[in-house]
């Protein structure tokens, strides 16, 4: 008999208001509101906008011990949003970064297709949010793994394009906003309105689209396996096994 083991790890709970609260919100204030001199100055308002998503991301980094692609692409966006204000860089970089993220991104799951752990698999299709080996367990019983290995190819490109999307979308909301000369006053409260915009503009269609291409692939288990929501989710099939 194994003895208990027990994680010295605490369990990651989502917390999307406060994401969305120290990330977004309190920064967007913090460049519209205080970057005046009279206040605390376009550089210093800069750095303290910055730090709380930098603070946060290190926080949930070192506490969950979570550290992955994304995580680690949203640390280098925020260190070079604050280093192209403070640098004083031409408008254009910023423009750039803004695409560049969620378009590297994009590029890392289409890559992830030519290895043996294709990024869908790590975002949708894993063992934390479907329940895999019954699902697997059923296709590899009606002889669909051929078959379900194209669409989950489908499922991916289709992930490809809401990160290409969403990097088309911040580069034109970056040009249209954000007008002002880097490490201006007016700068700041544009680098706080794009960042607000960001969220109905770009956020809220890219989450649509993921919920889009969630249903494409739940969809194509049902077909195949014809399994029921609840035994295909991981949380359902827990609540089923409790009661």
């Amino acid at each position: 008999m194994k003895p208990t083991e027990f994680s010295t790890t605490p369990t990651h709970k989502p917390r999307p208001m406060i994401d969305l609260l120290v990330s977004i919100v309190i920064p967007s204030v913090i460049l519209m509101k205080l970057s005046g001199d009279e206040d605390l100055g376009a550089a210093n308002a800069l750095m303290v906008a910055l730090a709380f998503p930098l603070g946060w991301g290190l926080f949930e980094l070192v506490k969950y011990k979570k550290v992955n692609f994304i995580a680690i692409l949203g640390l280098v966006s925020v260190l070079l949003t604050g280093g192209i204000g403070l640098l004083e860089l031409d408008l254009k970089w910023l423009a750039i970064k803004e695409a560049a993220v969620p378009g590297v991104i994009g590029l890392a799951v289409l890559a992830s297709t030519f290895t043996r752990y294709p990024l869908i698999k790590t975002l949708l299709y894993n063992p934390k949010v479907l329940n895999v080996e019954k699902i697997e367990e059923k296709l590899k019983a009606g002889d669909h793994m051929a078959k379900f290995e194209k669409r989950l190819l489908n499922a991916t490109y289709f992930l490809a394009g809401t990160f290409a999307f969403s990097s088309v979308m911040n580069y034109l909301l970056a040009k249209w906003v954000v007008t002002s000369p880097t490490g201006s006053v007016a700068f700041n409260e544009e680098l706080g309105q794009m960042t607000l915009l960001s969220y109905p503009v770009i956020a809220i269609p890219s989450t649509l689209m993921m919920m889009a291409i969630f249903y494409y692939l739940w969809r194509t288990i049902h077909g195949m396996t014809g399994l029921p929501l609840e035994e295909i989710m991981v949380n359902a099939q827990q609540k089923k096994d409790e009661s």
